[in-house]
């Protein structure tokens, strides 16, 4: 059944609440209309409805979030789609804001995400846990992408790496396809591209 969500629509909604729109939803959590109509019918998001249009409370959407980044059996885990376990997510970067979008991109599409913001942590953390996939951006202080990727190869020559990079520069590229990288993606990158590349990385169905 199509519903409508986009649109003017008076609201007659508490005004203690802050709302978002559907549009200010995409772009918050940066996904497209077709994943948060999913999200929505599974019950993931709650949402008011007005009329025929959706209204959603920002806090709900946090919580969610939340929810979503904890490393417990919530029931949130337990209702996602099945894809033989729920895949760890390792995402290194130095910039803040770069972590947090990954992270939350990564949460809505029903992964486990950690995140460091140095390759010293992230290598650390990859001789005492277990992830599925890297994702680490190419230039950072100190220990950067490519070093990185020779240290966790050597470590675990299975774990699938993408990088991600706001520098152009084909030698880079060529050394990380020849170190085995499974993605390489540059800034700034489109959130579908980020979830197509860890899906193929892991050799599951696109999201």
């Amino acid at each position: 059944m199509a519903v409508e969500l986009t649109g003017p629509v008076a609201l007659n909604l508490p005004t203690d609440e802050v709302f978002l729109t559907t549009e200010e939803v995409l772009a918050y959590l940066q996904v497209n209309l077709r994943t948060v109509y999913r999200l929505i019918k599974a019950g993931k998001i709650p949402a008011v409805r007005v009329g025929r249009q959706w209204r959603f409370r920002k806090r709900d959407i946090d919580n969610w979030l939340n929810s979503q980044r904890a490393q417990s059996g919530s029931a949130l885990a337990e209702a996602a789609p099945a894809r033989h376990g729920r895949s760890r997510v390792l995402v290194v970067d130095d910039e803040a804001s770069i972590r947090d979008l990954l992270s939350k991109t990564l949460a809505l599409a029903e992964y486990d995400v950690e995140t460091a913001s140095d390759a010293a942590t992230a290598l650390s953390r990859v001789r005492t846990s277990e992830y599925d996939l890297l994702i680490a951006d190419l230039r950072m202080p100190g220990m950067d992408g490519l070093t990185l990727i020779r240290q966790v190869k050597g470590i675990r020559a299975d774990l699938p790496v993408i990088i991600i990079t706001g520098y152009s520069s084909e030698t880079s590229a060529i050394e990380a396809v020849n170190l085995g990288v499974a993605g390489y993606l540059r800034k700034p990158f489109r959130v579908p591209e980020v979830l197509s590349a860890a899906a193929k990385a892991l050799g599951a169905p696109a999201v």
